[in-house]
């Protein structure tokens, strides 16, 4: 299929139930005025999109119909939107997933990231679902876009969307220069934070981890030191200014609270399971401690992407593996082991 002529079918990444993952022709329709035709180069592989895989649910995102995935996502406008707004064809574009919506639930107005009747590309939070963006042609809606500044590839842009949920993250930890940072979880998003602290100017940048793959990365990309996840008693003795939490489990939100200065921040990007949850309460009282969340991100995405064009975010050494889309069981098999693999990327690009 070739990426810059128009068709009426494309190849997707489908998620039928758990366990049922397929690689199959799905019918385009004709995009909305406000959409331009994408062809997609590179797609990042998200935990969301490995729950959704697995478990055939995300959090309390069920699936109730099958549902393209994919929300991190690079590729070329093919087509540009008929009312004139948005990039025009044949730019490279990097695409901003959230669409904010309303409730009538109450929400700072400067953080749409919070609204409650946010969608996501990929997501099964709504029925009917939220379509994903993993094919080789989608319709997008043109405010989604960001034109890639001049100089920066569609390879080297692939992580601009989860760079962003780790930018978002670190913002939230207040000043971090000349701090002393520690990141519990050096997956993906944690590996791609220390990428972030190392440019704000962290001191120092210490990285935790159950596996050693992901702690090679981190020290890549920027930790100064590293340590294993079970090694309770150095995790203590950190004493770090800022904690980036990006486990996504109890057992690492108690390692931040315990790896904090007292009067610290911990910021907690990773995803728990939902339903309560325990945790050192007591110890973050007694140093009172500030526990503040992170999720997604608002524009963040434009910084991240100024930054990888200057040179000042360096983020490639995260991304372990490519597979083309027609090996995609192959690549969410590959991005499910954490122990041997950081971001998993999708190639769209036809053959």
């Amino acid at each position: 299929m070739s990426s810059n002529t128009l068709t009426n079918s494309t190849v997707a990444v489908v998620a039928h139930a758990a366990g049922d993952l397929r690689v199959e022709q799905i019918a385009v329709a004709e995009p909305a005025a406000d959409e331009a035709r994408i062809a997609i180069a590179f797609g990042g592989i998200c935990g969301s999109d490995l729950h959704y895989w697995s478990h055939g649910a995300a959090g309390e995102s069920i699936l109730k119909a099958p549902m393209i995935l994919g929300h991190e996502i690079v590729g070329t406008v093919i087509q540009a939107a008929a009312d004139g707004t948005g990039p025009q064809a044949g730019t490279n574009v990097a695409v901003h997933p959230a669409t904010p919506g309303e409730t009538g639930e109450a929400y700072p107005s400067e953080r749409p990231n919070l609204s409650p009747g946010c969608t996501y590309l990929g997501s099964a939070a709504r029925y009917p679902h939220t379509e994903g963006a993993f094919a080789r042609e989608v319709n997008l809606p043109a405010r989604m876009l960001r034109a890639l500044p001049a100089g920066l590839s569609l390879e080297d842009a692939a992580l601009a969307e989860p760079a962003a949920v780790a930018w978002h993250a670190v913002s939230r930890a207040g000043e971090i220069k000349g701090k002393r940072a520690l990141v519990i979880g050096a997956g993906p998003i944690g590996a791609l934070a220390i990428a972030v602290l190392k440019r704000g100017g962290a001191a120092e940048i210490i990285a935790v981890d159950m596996h050693e793959k992901p702690l090679e990365i981190a020290r890549e990309l920027g930790a100064t030191a590293t340590l294993r996840a079970d090694d309770t008693e150095a995790i203590a003795k950190v004493a770090a200014d800022v904690v980036i939490e990006a486990s996504g489990n109890y057992r690492g939100l108690a390692s931040a609270v315990r790896g904090a200065v007292r009067g610290g921040r911990v910021v907690m990007v990773g995803l728990l399971p939902t339903g309560e949850q325990p945790a050192l309460i007591s110890l973050a009282i007694t140093r009172e401690l500030e526990l503040v969340g992170s999720f997604r991100f608002n524009d963040e995405i434009d910084q991240v992407l100024a930054a990888l064009a200057d040179g000042s975010l360096q983020i490639s050494a995260a991304v372990t593996h490519q597979f083309p889309v027609d090996q995609a069981l192959q690549a969410f098999e590959t991005a499910k082991d954490s122990a041997s693999s950081g971001k998993v990327l999708l190639d769209f690009r036809s053959e």
